[in-house]
């Protein structure tokens, strides 16, 4: 039995390194490259931001508009004096119209588009820095994800060579050639296995789930 169970580590040690080889050969960076277009196409924060360049965008043109609101039109009514001469007042008489600036207000507008201008570049690098981050949280959680799933199949690929040895160990058991310790300890490793693979399960269930919350939809959506 201790020999037997040497035999078994040393294969399960074997086929994790054969699973460390085999991760890069499960990954697939076409499909990544699907979710990472899905993640910038559904996830809200990325519209958020979005939203805030085309704000700050929009602030920019409104303060270059906004030179217009420097100048404005009135009219002055002066009726006609009669005491005046006759040409002053066929000159100043009715009504006037006139055209107005602010000066004040025209030398502020440089300093107002500059401001609009940096709010906008401030929030396109925002979204810049948000979208790597965002890129790079994507890319983790699905290499984790392909990680999970490997492991699983290593566990549950292994199933049948616990078995197999804890029905050799039964059967010697049984003709009295085994031990009834060395038979528990079988039971026990196949114990074991098995609860090796449910929590197998449960990672790559978890994993599914934290690369979905970035993509917005479930992964068998994304062919």
């Amino acid at each position: 039995m201790r020999y037997a169970v040497i035999l078994f580590f040393s294969f399960f040690i074997v086929q994790n390194a054969q699973a460390q080889e085999s991760l890069a050969r499960d990954i697939s960076y076409d499909y990544l490259e699907k979710l990472l277009a899905v993640c910038k196409k559904n996830y809200p924060k990325i519209k958020m931001f979005e939203d805030r360049v085309s704000v700050a965008e929009y602030g920019v043109k409104r303060a270059k508009l906004s030179y217009f609101d420097i100048f404005s039109a009135g009219y002055l009514y002066s009726p006609n004096n009669s005491n005046a001469t006759s040409g002053t007042a066929s000159f100043l008489g009715g009504y006037q119209l006139g055209f107005f600036a602010n000066v004040g207000s025209l030398l502020q507008k440089p300093s107002i588009i500059k401001q609009a201008k940096g709010e906008f570049a401030a929030a396109k690098h925002d979204k810049e820095a948000f979208d790597l981050s965002m890129e790079a949280e994507v890319k983790k959680r699905y290499f984790t994800y392909v990680q999970k799933v490997a492991v699983l199949k290593i566990r549950s690929g292994a199933i049948l060579d616990v078995e197999n040895m804890l029905t050799i160990i039964k059967h010697r058991f049984e003709k009295g050639e085994e031990t009834l310790d060395n038979y528990n300890k079988a039971l026990i490793l196949q114990s074991d296995h098995v609860q090796n693979i449910i929590n197998a399960e449960a990672d790559v269930l978890n994993a599914k789930s934290n690369l979905e919350e970035l993509l917005g939809q479930k992964l068998e959506e994304i062919k």
